[in-house]
């Protein structure tokens, strides 16, 4: 696969600066080895107390030297207050080694340990550095930092080389732990634009630019030219911490990302290299390990394609296919947006990436008549949200298969997922961008993967309340779309032992005495549990009953606590919840307390919840509405969300009271 386009290198010399700076001044970069005592002596981060670890330098340096090869200079020192924060001492550095197109160099490290008032320092040992195999195009250098303990101050440096020109690597100013201090330093040749595409929330404390000169050959023949130098830098970083419902740290971390826009090399005419998805997705249907890969003949293929052809609608090819390749295929769990060893042989073992199963089954769908399937790449949740004006493969991490229904309807089929369903968009995928191809139109494009239907869940319990404060009932719960599938990976995945905990929000109080399940293997169909239960109702006397009848609706603690919010929120999906309960009232008992009917909204009617409460022939009627009009929020319109989530879960758990008579 031609992932790189080989040319030269470069050797360049700063000769004059032209700042812009911000008002707090960069603080001094400390080379490796130069160790402050006051850092070896810090007990904690000085603007995150409760940190477990700090980046105290985080500098990367990338220059072309002679031969146009592009040269990368990294050096990291960190703090570790205490044992979580040891395992920053495991170090995993990725690069493409195929045919050498990258390597690293010069890799040194060392642990300072303050004893006795005194600086120790112990060496990494070249020994315990191992090089592992990622793919047949990537490797990984992999060390662990000696003698770490609380108060070890850790660092290392060393030098990628790169024969690839035409990528300037990302630089990332913020990580899960504070970074104290992350600068980025670029100089490139005046025959390269790279246009920088940045992701931050605060300013750099320092942005300077530079010129100076540089040479590409060695001798009479070197051709001489001028660098465009950038510094970046920024301090006193806080770290990223991992927020309920927040899309990837990829998405939400600061960074600065370049795009190769034009390149004009000495006596030539100006070239754009300005991709259009058009280009791209030409260019990747003649990819080896994509395009190529799309017709590849598998083993007994025929009997398969034979028996599809025999349903009459497409609709039901695409369900057999898909069930096929889904319970016959084993996913390795990696996620390339390329094949590794080849569609062939991954259906010869049954195992294979993600890109490698979809497209084995982007084959069979192909060779049983169905015309409107295409392959597409996308990213999933984790590894981040598609960016439309940054034309880049590298944003892309798994193949699927893209069926257009109509206007208001497509099939997105990823069959890595023992419970997915052919006719559901993989939660993972959604509200992100994916790149179809058309192998016989030779189109492609981006289209947006979005969940349009809000999903249900519905709840029903018919409870009897004991005299004696307790309750005995069942419950039927009803789930559709991806709560289906979730509570179905969940309950397989965990066991029942663990389901069940969570069914009951580890409530002790609360026991399950039987669980059923219908619909477990019918996809078309909502998964319905049926559950016998026990409750003790915690509180009550010989002359008061208490009890809250949000039961079995996984919506006991509020997930919005924070007053602040780093990032914006992505649900997904809309998730609609219905929670209906009958409850008999003891003899003897009236009613005391009952909450109050209510209706609230958002202020943009995004989200509704609706409680009607009432008495009904000696039981009490209650019924929970909860109606979602959209799925993503700005982190600006957390205030509203917050205040809306607190009233909620107060009136969720608002409790009923019953008084003997």
């Amino acid at each position: 696969m031609n992932r790189f386009i080989t040319l030269m290198a470069l050797c360049a010399t700063t000769i004059s600066v032209n700042a812009q700076q911000a008002a707090a001044p960069a603080p001094v970069y400390e080379i490796y080895g130069k160790i402050d005592k006051e850092d070896l002596e810090m007990k904690t981060c000085d603007f995150e107390k409760d940190a477990n670890a700090e980046i105290l330098i985080d500098k990367g340096d990338v220059y072309y030297d002679h031969s146009l090869n592009q040269v990368g200079e990294y050096h990291t020192r960190i703090k570790i207050f205490n044992d979580n924060g040891k395992d920053r001492a495991n170090v995993r550095i990725e690069y493409y080694s195929a045919n050498q197109e990258e390597y690293i160099s010069g890799l040194q490290g060392e642990t300072i340990n303050m004893v006795d008032g005194k600086a120790v320092i112990t060496k990494l040992d070249k020994k315990l550095i191992y090089t592992q195999a990622v793919d047949k195009y990537k490797s990984a250098m992999v060390f662990t930092m000696p003698d770490v303990k609380p108060g070890s101050i850790i660092e290392y440096k060393y030098t990628l080389t790169s024969t690839d020109p035409f990528y300037l690597p990302t630089w990332i100013f913020q990580a899960q732990i504070p970074t104290r201090y992350s600068e980025y330093d670029t100089s490139v040749p005046e025959w390269f634009y790279f246009q920088p595409q940045t992701n931050m929330r605060v300013p750099f404390t320092k942005h300077a630019s530079s010129q100076g000169n540089g040479g590409y050959g060695i001798g009479q023949d070197a051709v001489t030219f001028t660098t465009q130098g950038e510094q970046r830098i920024m301090t006193n970083v806080p770290s990223m911490p991992t927020e309920f419902a927040m899309r990837s740290l990829t998405d939400n971390l600061a960074y600065v990302a370049f795009q190769l826009k034009t390149f004009s090399p000495p006596n030539s005419f100006v070239q754009s290299l300005s991709n259009t998805w058009a280009k791209v997705g030409e260019n990747l249907l003649k990819d080896d390990d994509f395009g190529k890969q799309l017709n590849r003949k598998l083993t007994g293929e025929d009997v398969i394609i034979a028996k599809a052809k025999t349903f009459k609608t497409d609709d039901e090819k695409i369900a057999y296919l898909f069930n096929q390749v889904r319970d016959n295929m084993k996913w390795d769990g990696s996620d390339k947006w390329y094949t590794i060893d080849g569609t062939s042989k991954a259906w010869d073992t049954k195992t294979g990436n993600s890109t490698e199963i979809n497209l084995i089954l982007y084959h069979l769908l192909n060779k049983s008549g169905v015309k409107a399937a295409v392959p597409m790449l996308v990213s999933t949740r984790v590894h981040g949200r598609v960016n439309p004006s940054y034309t880049s493969l590298r944003q892309f991490n798994r193949g699927v298969v893209y069926i257009p229904v109509d206007s208001t309807k497509m099939y997105i089929l990823d069959a890595t997922g023992k419970y997915n369903m052919y006719n559901e968009t993989p939660y993972s995928l959604l509200n992100s961008s994916g790149l179809y191809v058309n192998p016989d139109t030779k189109d492609a494009d981006l289209v947006f993967v979005i969940k349009q239907a809000p999903v249900r869940q519905a709840v029903f319990i018919n409870a009897e309340i004991k005299p004696e404060g307790k309750m005995a009932g069942t419950v039927q719960i009803s789930s559709f779309s991806y709560n289906r599938i979730n509570c179905i990976d969940s309950y397989k995945t965990d066991g029942e032992k663990k389901y069940i905990d969570n069914l009951r929000e580890d409530d002790n109080n609360l026991k399950i005495t039987s669980l059923k399940f219908d619909n477990m293997d019918v996809d078309t169909l909502p998964l319905v549990q049926n559950v016998d239960f026990n409750l003790v109702l915690t509180g009550s006397d010989d002359n008061y009953i208490y009890f809250n009848p949000n039961l079995f609706t996984s919506m006991g603690k509020n997930p919005f606590l924070s007053e602040t919010r780093n990032t914006d929120i992505d649900f997904g999906y809309q998730d609609n919840s219905t929670i209906n309960g009958m409850y008999k009232i003891p003899a003897g008992y009236k009613i005391d307390a009952l909450p109050k009917n209510i209706s609230m909204a958002m202020p943009d009617q995004s989200i509704v919840f609706r409680r009607i409460i009432g008495e009904q022939d000696g039981n009490i009627a209650v019924r929970y509405t909860i109606t979602y009009k959209k799925s993503i929020y700005f982190k600006e319109e957390y205030p509203d969300l917050h205040e809306f989530y607190k009233k909620m879960y107060e009136m969720l758990n608002e409790q009923i009271v019953l008084k003997k008579s």
